[in-house]
């Protein structure tokens, strides 16, 4: 059965909607009012104190939604107080629910990030070679130095990891002041003394 002639894909209600020739489908499900609930690993009151203490923003939004819930507010109401999406919604409850008031917080603060390409001993080598200069003569390169890492490695890297290892390691491009091949030195020079002295 339908809902005012618009579809019906089990208990979500589908609406077409044009804005500006853009068209955007809308699901509206049952579960947009459904309650859920939070263990009570802290009374309401507390769970309060935490949402009014807490320091960090994204610490206080999650406290506050967990408040909510265990008020007995609804995901479509916790979802307009808050501006967060019923996804963000039921995945932090069931996390406050599994691990209780640690669950809780910006979990970006404790990631360590990624691992560089190459050890600290590496960086150590690779400083010595970029010392040394290049094995070509010239200076080295981005490129160059993503050459170096792929023998050493045995690991593809795109020509910008050369380049971000070469600043990581202080070194800059360095560019010779190009000179002219037909240049005379010796003219140079005459025309620098009469140039100075007038």
């Amino acid at each position: 059965m339908s809902l005012f002639g618009f579809p019906q894909v089990g208990a979500s209600y589908v609406f077409f909607s044009c804005i500006k020739r853009s068209y955007q489908i809308l699901w509206y499900t049952s579960d947009m009012n459904k309650r859920i609930t939070v263990k009570a690993h802290l009374n309401v009151e507390q769970v309060e104190a935490r949402y009014r203490k807490a320091q960090d923003p994204v610490e206080r939004s999650h406290w506050q939604i967990i408040w909510l819930v265990a008020q007995g507010k609804t995901t479509s109401e916790i979802t307009e107080v808050t501006g967060y999406c019923a996804n963000w919604i039921y995945t932090i409850v069931p996390r406050y629910n599994h691990e209780g008031p640690a669950g809780i917080g910006d979990r970006r603060h404790g990631n360590p990030g990624g691992t560089f390409i190459l050890s600290a001993e590496q960086q150590e080598q690779l400083a010595q070679e970029l010392d040394a200069g290049a094995p070509d003569g010239g200076l080295w390169t981005g490129p160059k130095v993503a050459r170096w890492i792929e023998s050493h490695n045995g690991r593809k890297v795109h020509p910008q990891r050369g380049w971000e290892y070469l600043k990581r390691l202080g070194y800059s491009k360095r560019v010779l002041r190009p000179r002219h091949a037909k240049s005379d030195a010796a003219a140079q020079e005459a025309f620098k003394k009469t140039f100075l002295s007038s």
